[in-house]
């Protein structure tokens, strides 16, 4: 009868981390020191193909991994937001509607200081 000690420690703030891209979704979940306590994407979510960039799914996305830290006792969140995709908003928005306080809302996307030429535009 060995039982599994919970050795869940009590974080109150930590970070949210929102990457949205033109195909999925990704939020993960971590204390100050940058630790993953717990992440989410739509493709893990049984979401497929080009519905995994919905907002839709991104609030569901986010909605999993809050869900997955309520052991933590994680209140206050600082979130960075990466890329361009739908989910954006979305997932900022459903982190606040599942009880966690926003402290502030940072916009990471990388820019290219006239760097790599890009793609050519794909012609179908």
């Amino acid at each position: 009868m060995n039982k599994k000690k919970e050795n869940k420690r009590n974080i109150i703030r930590g970070n949210a981390y929102v990457k949205a891209t033109y195909n999925n979704t990704i939020v993960t979940l971590t204390d100050e020191k940058g630790n993953v306590l717990s992440w989410s994407s739509a493709g893990k979510m049984t979401f497929k193909g080009p519905k995994k960039a919905t907002p839709y799914a991104a609030g569901i996305v986010t909605k999993d991994a809050v869900e997955k830290v309520k052991d933590y006792g994680l209140r206050e969140v600082n979130v960075f937001v990466k890329g361009v995709g739908g989910g954006r908003e979305a997932a900022v928005r459903a982190l606040y509607a599942n009880g966690l306080n926003i402290l502030s809302i940072k916009d990471v996307t990388p820019a290219p200081h006239n760097g790599c030429r890009p793609p050519g535009i794909r012609r179908v």
